[in-house]
This record gives C-alpha cells, structure tokens and sequence, in this order.
C-alpha cells in the first residue's frame, strides 16, 4: 500500500496527475453508520424477521386455500380432434368437441376462465427472442433483418405479419361455457376484451396506421399455423384485432415455466350469472385445433376465481413460511450457541 504522504508535491514540484483529491468523498471519510452488532440487536433481527414471514406467508396460504377452482383436462376427451390435428395437412378441417362438467357449488363473484398447457416450453432462448417489437408496435421493418427466423416470410418474399415462432405458435382453440338448465343449454356470457395488461395493449402493441385493417397488413399474410389473418382474429369486435387483439397479446407473454395458463375469458355478470356460476351442469364447447401430442402435452379448461394475493397459486405463501422458519430457527440456534459459550466462559472465569 502507498504511504499517504506519496501524493503530497514537493516543494518546487507539481501534483502527481493519478493522486485522488484530498477530499473526503476521494479519501473515503465520509459519516457512515456503522452498526455495533450485539447479541440482542441480532436475535431481535431474526425473530422479528421470522415472525413477519411466518405471519404473512400464513395469510397468503389461507387466502390461496379461499379461490374456488375448476380443472378440465380435455386432451383425452377430445382424442379424434387430436388424433386430427396430429396430420399437418389438417389444418383447415374443422374438429368440436364437448367435454361435460359439474358445479357442486355455486362460485360466487367474478369467475375467470384461463387455458392451461403442460409440456410446453416457452423459456428456449430462440423461442423468446423469436419476434420483432418494432413490428409489433405498428413500424414498416423488414423482418429479415429481425429476429423471427424462420418464420419471417414465405418462399415467394411476402413477410409474415407478425413474425416469429412465438406469434407463429399460438394457441387458438376457441372454448365457449354453457350451462344445462331443465334440459336445455344456456351459453354462458364471456368477455373476450379487458383480459391484457394495461402497459401490453396500450404501449408495447400497436396496429399500423391506415384507414383500415386490411388495407394496413396489405402486402403481408398470416403465419403458416394460423387459420386467418392477423386482422380477422376478432370478426365480431374490429376494435379487438390486430397486434392489439387480446387472446395475441397475451400470449405473447411468455412463461417462465413448462406447464403454465394464460387468461381466456371472463363471466359477463348478467341474467342468471349476475352473481357468478350458479351450481349444476356445464359443457365446454371446444373448437379444436391446437395440437399438443407430438410434444406430450396436455390441454386444461379452467374456472377460477381470484382473492386480493392473486389466483390459486400457493408458492409465495409457500416461500414466506419457508423463510419465516428459516430465520426463526438461525435465531434459537445463535441464541444456542451463545448461551453456551456464556457458560463455559462462566465457568473458566470461576
């Protein structure tokens, strides 16, 4: 180490040039707390740490247990469809099926309907960076250039609109909910607008200015697996099509995880469903079209309902108590050893 004094001129001499000036933010003196660590302060720390985690895990956990949850797995009820969807060449023969389920009990409030898949996975670096944003925001780019090869245009140069293997994979069964009242079916009123997040549809996708749709993705066409294009996603709802069409945007969320659902749909509260789904018998009519088999995967229907700490996912009450009982049991161990060495200290004094 330097000696202090070897930045310090000489008489007659200049500064040297890579001496730090002698201030006290250079010369580190600055006021700093510096904390006197003690038994007490310590195991105060981690009981109070402890408790808290345990506390607030608890809460999460029993709020979790509180969400009233249906699963349907319709990869096996649905098995001609899927045995359909397994030929490629299929892909624009039609395929419904209908999978029947029973509500012991009414689900009270606002009740979210959420596809689930398992064994797909998303998080594969090439899979996540396959898209182009400055397409997806409504820009005139060339996605040669991007990154959403091979997906970028078809063999006669025409550019795929929107490009990239998350786009180009997305799910499009179309499940519709009805409900078996004294024989006969009463399709259930679902909400296809609303069910992005405000920054997605606002912000990160936008449609190409024109004065209409088509005329905005003239010069471009679908993606290989889609069934229509981009601006025909919605038929009935013009507003929601596009880049900015919800059941788009939202998969465009990628996951983190192999199995995972995304939101579909929500109840419309009205008529008979004004205070939720009543108890009885329903039908999931499924258009079928989003092949799983070749990658072993399953498909779910879900109804949900949702509590202030989010949906039925139990994992971050699970890791409060986790943590909270990691930090209660490191307090009783320090405090373990310290009244230990307390007593042999003690002892040796005596």
């Amino acid at each position: 180490m330097k000696n202090k004094t070897s930045c310090l001129p000489r008489e007659g001499e200049a500064r040297p040039s890579r001496c730090p000036d002698n201030s006290a933010f250079k010369q580190q003196k600055l006021p700093a707390w510096k904390p006197q660590l003690t038994i007490v302060t310590v195991l105060c720390t981690f009981f109070l740490t402890g408790v808290f985690c345990l506390s607030v895990g608890v809460c999460l956990i029993l709020s979790t247990n509180s969400v009233r949850e249906i699963q349907v797995d319709y990869s096996d009820k649905c098995s001609d469809c899927s045995k359909l969807r397994e030929n490629s060449s299929n892909w624009d023969k039609e395929c419904h099926c209908s999978v029947n389920f029973t509500l012991k009990e009414d689900i009270l409030g606002d009740v979210f309907m959420y596809y689930g898949l398992q064994n797909f996975y998303q998080n594969h670096r090439r899979y996540v960076i396959s898209r182009s944003d400055a397409q997806l925001l409504g820009r005139k780019v060339n996605v040669q250039k991007s990154y959403c090869a091979p997906f970028t245009t078809y063999q006669n140069g025409t550019p795929m609109a929107p490009c990239g293997a998350i786009a180009n994979s997305m799910f499009n069964d179309t499940i519709d909910l009805f409900y078996n009242l004294n024989s006969s079916l009463i399709q259930v009123p679902l909400l296809k607008t609303g069910n992005s997040w405000w920054t997605d549809k606002n912000v990160k996708f936008r449609n190409p200015k024109s004065y209409n749709l088509s005329s905005a993705f003239a010069g471009t066409a679908r993606p290989p697996y889609w069934q229509k294009p981009v601006y025909l996603l919605d038929e009935e709802d013009e507003r929601n099509n596009g880049y900015v069409n919800d059941d788009f945007v939202v998969w465009m969320r990628v996951s983190a995880f192999a199995t995972f659902r995304n939101l579909y749909r929500r109840v419309r509260r009205i008529r008979q469903f004004a205070d939720g789904l009543p108890a009885g018998n329903y039908t999931f009519h499924i258009s079928y079209n989003f092949p799983v088999t070749k990658f072993k995967g399953r498909k779910y229907a879900i109804l949900s309902t949702v509590v202030w700490s989010g949906g039925s996912n139990p994992f971050l009450g699970i890791a409060y108590v986790v943590s909270g009982t990691a930090a209660a049991l490191t307090g009783f161990v320090i405090a373990a050893i310290h009244l230990k060495l307390r007593k042999k200290k003690t002892y040796f004094q005596k």
